[in-house]
């Protein structure tokens, strides 16, 4: 599996015949210097875990543009269709979805979700987690934004996950050091990526707190560059 992460909780996966985008927030992204037209190129399917900005980012022009699937919580997913996008597969939080080549779960997050106008938030259903179950390939979860939880247990559990992608920014999710206690008790990742930071001013300018809390754990931490290939 062939992965980039573009700043922010931005990812995409590449996988067997399928491109996979998460969360792609280009447009906007103060971490984004890529071309965003080159970022989504080829993309099958989109997933995105909530309602909010940051998130749902260019979802609407990228599956325009590239007649993407769209996965999302039902209330977002419905929004979406009246945008315009035809390509959906609505869920909700405990459901999995096969899409042939992987199958996608929607898991809890302890966030809001909504989008709006003018200081008016509408909400968009729940915010949520992602696991990404590739055939043949590794367990991925995107945590989205969120808390530390206790039932992050659960989702280990029945999930397995092998790849965690953890919010550290603080502010508006964990912390750096409270994303470290997460990984530690409540997982067996084999690897862990940190995200949601060093994109606005208002989150951490950086991973290395994390990356210190992570000390003498025997996950592996990988701090990728932007935008840059990295294999999973």
């Amino acid at each position: 599996m062939k992965a980039i992460w573009f700043g922010h909780s931005a990812f995409r996966f590449e996988f067997g015949n399928v491109a996979v985008l998460i969360d792609p927030f280009f447009t906007g992204n103060p971490a984004f210097t890529g071309d965003r037209l080159r970022a989504a190129m080829g993309a099958t399917h989109i997933l995105l875990t909530h309602g909010h900005g940051d998130h749902v980012g260019d979802t609407v022009a990228i599956a325009k543009e590239t007649g993407a699937t769209v996965v999302a919580n039902y209330d977002l997913a419905m929004w979406l269709g009246s945008q315009g996008i035809e390509l959906l597969e609505p869920m909700n939080t405990g459901g999995t979805v096969d899409l042939g080549d992987f199958a996608v779960s929607l898991v809890r997050a302890d966030h809001s979700a909504g989008m709006g106008e003018a200081g008016v938030q509408v909400p968009l259903g729940s915010a949520n987690g992602i696991v990404l179950k590739p055939r043949g390939g590794p367990v991925v979860y995107h945590m989205g934004d969120t808390d530390i939880f206790g039932d992050m247990a659960l989702i280990n559990e029945i999930h397995r996950p092998q790849i965690g992608l953890v919010p550290v920014g603080d502010r508006f999710t964990m912390g750096p050091e409270v994303a470290a206690l997460a990984v530690k008790r409540f997982f067996s990742f084999e690897t862990v990526i940190p995200c949601h930071y060093a994109s606005f001013g208002l989150v951490r300018p950086d991973a290395d707190p994390f990356v210190e809390a992570m000390a003498g754990a025997t996950t592996r931490v990988l701090v990728p560059e932007k935008g840059v290939p990295f294999d999973l």
